[in-house]
């Protein structure tokens, strides 16, 4: 039987939330960049609502750790530590690149997955997955944040095809055709809390969490990151 586990996203331009309940998902998903304040606390409540469930009813609360927008990224694990710190919940951190990866196998079946999320500035947040007969995903490359073109002269070939996922393959066509790697078109192009859920419960099950206090996001971009807080300019 798995976990009751609420999980939550804003870390890019989709705002999304699932929980799963043994076999049964609920999940509310939207594409908002500018609303991720607004929407995804009365998502919580919907799809909890749908579930007959409160907090407390749930063994832990998961969340889109980044990489991804510092603004999005920030919202999220906030939110989540509210919640979990009001209900006594532990708390899961899921890679977005990783659930992108997830994403693209509930989509399209595929089993190897290479993720590129526009992260601005000329770069982009980078990282591949291969898909194990477990269900869970080994990476490949060490996540990063690089510009297209390095990434591009440093990726080595590989003759196994890869399945594109993120918004980083539309900003930066023309960099990203130069890697040496056969790629075929993927569907996803956000990270989306349906499958950070379906991640979070095998951490769960390994009693991979964090006390709400402890948890904590990847931002990759550490040096902007730091820039941007308070003071810090």
């Amino acid at each position: 039987m798995s976990a009751k586990i609420l999980a939550l996203d804003t870390a890019t331009e989709n705002c999304s939330v699932a929980l799963q309940v043994d076999d049964k998902v609920y999940v509310r998903s939207e594409v908002a960049p500018r609303d991720h304040t607004k929407k995804i606390l009365p998502m919580v409540d919907e799809v909890l609502k749908e579930a007959g469930l409160t907090l407390a009813d749930l063994d832990a609360l998961a969340f889109g750790r980044g990489p991804g927008s510092f603004t999005g990224v920030r919202i999220g694990i906030g939110i989540a530590q509210g919640l979990a710190f009001g209900a006594d919940l532990p708390m899961i951190g899921v890679s977005t690149l990783e659930a992108m990866a997830q994403g693209s196998y509930r989509k399209q079946g595929t089993e190897h997955v290479a993720c590129a999320i526009d992260a601005r500035m000329s770069e982009i947040y980078w990282g591949r997955f291969a898909r194990q007969e477990d269900g869970t995903w080994t990476s490949v490359d060490a996540e990063c944040v690089i510009p297209p073109a390095v990434l591009a002269e440093q990726c080595p070939s590989d003759e196994r095809e890869w399945c594109t996922a993120g918004t980083g393959w539309e900003a930066y066509q023309e960099e990203l055709a130069q890697l040496k790697l056969t790629r075929k078109q993927g569907e996803i192009l956000f990270p989306d809390a349906e499958d950070i859920v379906y991640l979070a419960q095998f951490e769960f099950a390994k009693g991979n969490t964090v006390d709400a206090e402890e948890a904590s996001p990847t931002y990759l971009r550490d040096t902007v990151a730091w820039k941007k807080l308070p003071g810090r300019e």
